[in-house]
């Protein structure tokens, strides 16, 4: 399957789940009154609104190069996730005001009825909600998604908001009504926390931060592996949106023919563009005879080991 249709896939599959979710939390809401069933709702409809965007948004990274972009639409995907994160501080901000309010001006006791039924909806939306994480944390990493993992992290959050829930439920039924507000707190500290996560790792993909350095030592592997390639030298490997722009230059033998040489260029930047997170290389070859580029410790000459 093709990473276009993959993440597609998971974008559609995402949107229903949500969907559903909120019929379901509504359809209890009104039988029961149970606020923590209602605000469970509204959590879930705001995260079908912003599936809708996620959708969206992985419909145009996976369009096809075209003339106005001929490496392709990717590097929209990291504004996505900086999209989901906006959604992720909101509903942690709400879920803190919420707590704090019910903590500082409580109103009326909270009613047991249907408590059963309250508990059940939670508790699938929680296990939902652990499979869509799970699934989506898999995807976005199997497929290099930037969005498809921050819309993970985003559905690890309504697994903790679910389950403050449940326990504020729970508490009510046991005549404990405040356990509500103060396990929302706590959650919303995760919550907020876990908008840092998605900024944190979207931001290095629009600065063009380096990728891990075992990613870069194997880059250096492959250029280095070729036969006819002596030494290496002025790697740069940078995220341009979720995939890795490398240049590099090799060393070979002066006298060769520019055919050959041409050859080799094209072998090694094949190699490394084999590798799943490469999308551009750029190699230059140089004569080996020249011994003049770099000091010692910038020029590579024997291939470094493999990552394991």
């Amino acid at each position: 399957m093709s990473r276009r249709t993959a993440v597609r896939r998971v974008g559609a599959l995402l949107l229903v789940v949500n969907l559903v979710l909120v019929l379901g939390k509504a359809a209890v809401w009104w039988a029961t009154g149970s606020l923590a069933v209602g605000s469970e709702a509204v959590n879930s409809l705001a995260d079908t609104v912003y599936s809708t965007v996620v959708l969206a948004g992985l419909y145009l990274t996976t369009q096809p190069p075209d003339f106005e972009h001929p490496h392709g639409h990717e590097r929209i995907e990291p504004f996505v996730s900086l999209f989901v994160a906006a959604g992720v501080f909101f509903a942690g901000g709400a879920v803190l005001y919420s707590a704090a309010t019910a903590v500082l001006a409580p109103g009326p006791p909270r009613t047991t009825e249907g408590g059963v039924l309250a508990v059940g909806v939670l508790a699938v939306a929680a296990a939902v909600k652990f499979l869509l994480y799970r699934y989506c944390l898999r995807a976005g990493r199997r497929r290099d998604s930037p969005a498809l993992v921050a819309t993970a992290l985003d559905n690890r959050n309504d697994v903790l908001t679910a389950g403050a829930a449940l326990v504020g439920v729970l508490g009510a039924m046991a005549g404990f009504p405040v356990l509500d507000p103060l396990a929302a707190a706590v959650v919303s500290v995760g919550i907020l926390y876990t908008g840092v996560e998605i900024v944190r790792d979207n931001v290095g993909y629009l600065v063009g931060a380096a990728p891990p350095e075992d990613l870069r030592a194997e880059i250096l592997r492959r250029a280095l592996e070729h036969p006819d390639v002596k030494a290496a030298h002025d790697v740069v490997a940078h995220y341009v949106g979720p995939e890795v722009d490398v240049s590099i230059h090799i060393e070979v033998e002066g006298e060769m023919s520019l055919n050959r040489a041409h050859d080799i260029e094209t072998e090694v930047v094949e190699s490394i563009r084999g590798l799943p997170a490469i999308d551009d290389v750029f190699v230059h070859v140089d004569p080996k005879e020249l011994g003049e580029w770099k000091p010692d410790e910038e020029r590579v000459t024997d291939p470094p080991d493999s990552p394991e």
